[in-house]
């Protein structure tokens, strides 16, 4: 008996420090779980990339994965050499007229009002003052993102292994109905990169074309950053339009009305509208299940969690529909 009760207490201790462990390295955990998912997510677009043949010649997935990563970083590398030309002219108008531009935005925005010689010095100290705790997050966030895409590519080259391994440490019984779920759920969370280019290519064209007619200077690099942001939910559309209110209120101040009623207008045909379809139509998922997705993911990690609680929401609605859905029995229903 004395026995036992040692085992149990013993049992009780490595519960608690197992999850004291958990929580103490619940932002590692949650950076490999995210990687993990994006290696799922992102699986049809090497296999498409593998699919391509030369001589005979089929590319291996770390070879695919190199030719992905090479061609988002050209693609980059376009797009900053093609946007800082004009943006770096324009700073220069910007630094010389500034003052002109300050009191025209005044007319519009009454806090520029107060604004002096004094309280800009004030702002700028503190700016500076702070300077240190944004170099900080800001290179935390870079070796975070980095770390991000070294274990997604791991992942991607040898996730086989580690799904293997993973279902492994289940009872031998257990394996194969687990195994079968697990790619269920894979398949059902691909279809969410699907939805959400779906998402994107919308705000993004919407966006070009309002920026355009508005006469918003960078209107196609505001658009494409609208279209790339839009996969972050909530911060990603809210950091476009406030990126493309500020530059249209140093344009052209009454400009900021047009981009304002458009954000609120096409945030209400995508919420009632696009988002819904799109998501039912790929995920199964129902409205009411991806809202609730959203606001758990971003309570409990923030925009990572928000960004991910979509693809979870539907690997739990598949666990849930295998593990814990009660079938009524069709004679029995027809009694």
């Amino acid at each position: 008996m004395a026995k036992n009760h040692r085992a149990d207490i013993l049992f009780l201790f490595g519960v608690l420090i197992a999850g004291w462990a958990v929580y103490a390295a619940r932002d590692v955990l949650l950076l490999i779980y995210v990687s993990a998912l994006f290696a799922v997510v992102i699986s049809p677009v090497i296999g498409v990339v593998q699919k391509f043949r030369i001589n005979g010649w089929r590319p291996g997935r770390g070879f695919a994965l190199v030719v992905l990563m090479g061609g988002i970083a050209l693609l980059l590398t376009a797009i900053f050499f093609v946007a800082l030309p004009p943006i770096y002219n324009n700073a220069q108008e910007f630094a010389s007229d500034w003052p002109k531009r300050l009191s025209a935005l005044a007319h519009y925005l009454p806090f520029f009002k107060s604004l002096d010689a004094a309280t800009l010095e004030k702002y700028g100290t503190e700016i500076v003052g702070g300077a240190e705790g944004l170099f900080r997050n800001v290179a935390g966030g870079i070796f975070g993102v980095f770390t991000g895409v070294i274990l997604t590519a791991y992942f991607v080259i040898d996730g086989e292994r580690a799904f293997e391994w993973a279902v492994s440490l289940f009872p031998a019984h257990q394996q194969a109905r687990l195994t079968h779920t697990l790619l269920r759920a894979e398949r059902r969370m691909r279809k969410w990169l699907l939805a959400q280019a779906v998402l994107m290519l919308c705000l993004g064209c919407c966006s070009l074309v309002v920026y355009f007619a508005l006469g918003i200077k960078y209107f196609y690099l505001l658009a494409l950053y609208a279209c790339i942001a839009n996969v972050v939910p909530v911060v990603g559309p809210l950091s476009s339009v406030a990126l493309a209110g500020t530059v249209a209120a140093f344009d052209a101040p009454h400009k900021v009305v047009g981009v304002l009623i458009f954000y609120v207008v096409y945030q209400q045909i995508e919420s009632a509208v696009i988002s819904p379809r799109a998501m039912k139509s790929t995920l199964d998922l129902s409205p009411l299940a991806v809202i609730i997705a959203l606001v758990l993911g971003g309570a409990l990690a923030g925009v990572l969690g928000a960004l991910v609680s979509v693809p979870t929401a539907a690997l739990v609605a598949v666990f849930a529909d295998e593990y814990l859905v009660q079938r009524r029995n069709p004679a029995v229903a027809a009694d």
